[in-house]
């Protein structure tokens, strides 16, 4: 079977499992007696297209929640991507990076981005810095793991060919450890990417005036569940447009990586 008739069989069953559960919610929500009103699929939709053109709020339709919840995973995102890459690639080829920063690491790495929180509203107040510092930590993590798996794996025989043709130091790590690192890279920038996301929505439902995470917590304050499960739908659509987007650039700039696939 061809690839393009894979991916038209593979749209096919996803789209119509996704307008069965959409079948079987609405029939639950009609055939259920429950003194928590529970929202029709129709009226999540008609909310969250009423959001996209009215305030969320007093300041911005759900797109600007979107933009702002956006602009927080790529600071803390791009931060860890700078630091996270660096430490992983040099602790996994200088034995004396790794012998310095590995336990540190180590010790780290189990806590969770959320554990932090108290601490990071104790450090940085409850505006915008506690919030990229919990992103930072979600998304540096992958990205140290994965740089450093890039580096250790390299191919010794590659590198011991460049020695021999006169490379030194410097040369072996930049023009070859480097470059065979960035599949590994790419990985740890998918789980990053995720975490990120993630952590930024429970910073948000802590302490915010915008964002997706805030839309959340507003509606739970007055009751409104068609506004709640309206901002998962948009976690929930952005999520998959970011996934996807970083899927189709890992293809872009490691085509030379794909070609054999």
């Amino acid at each position: 079977m061809s690839k393009k008739k894979q991916k038209v069989r593979a749209l096919v069953y996803g789209g119509g499992t996704f307008l069965l559960l959409l079948f079987l919610w609405e029939i639950t929500v009609r055939m259920t007696d429950s003194q928590i009103p529970f929202p029709t699929p129709l009226a999540v939709i008609e909310r969250f297209v009423d959001m996209l053109f009215h305030n969320v709020g007093y300041y911005y339709t759900i797109i600007g929640h979107v933009l702002w919840s956006l602009s927080r995973v790529l600071a803390g995102f791009c931060i860890a991507s700078a630091l996270g890459i660096v430490l992983g690639l040099t602790m996994g080829w200088f034995s004396y990076v790794r012998a310095i920063f590995m336990p540190i690491f180590n010790l780290l790495r189990p806590i969770a981005p959320l554990a932090w929180i108290p601490l990071a509203i104790l450090w940085f107040g409850i505006g915008e810095k506690y919030k990229y510092f919990l992103i930072f930590i979600a998304a540096f993590v992958p990205f140290t793991l994965n740089a450093y798996a890039g580096a250790t794996h390299v191919d010794k025989q590659l590198v011991g060919a460049a020695k021999m043709l006169g490379a030194n130091k410097a040369q072996v790590f930049f023009e070859i450890v480097v470059p065979a690192a960035i599949p590994s890279i790419f990985s740890g920038a998918q789980v990053a990417l995720s975490n990120s996301w993630m952590t930024m929505l429970a910073a948000e439902m802590v302490c915010a005036t915008e964002g997706i995470g805030w839309i959340i917590i507003a509606g739970q304050a007055v009751n409104d569940m068609t506004q709640m499960i309206a901002g998962m739908l948009a976690i929930g659509i952005v999520g998959f447009l970011m996934a996807n987007g970083m899927r189709i650039l890992e293809r872009r700039c490691l085509v030379w990586n794909n070609q054999g696939n």
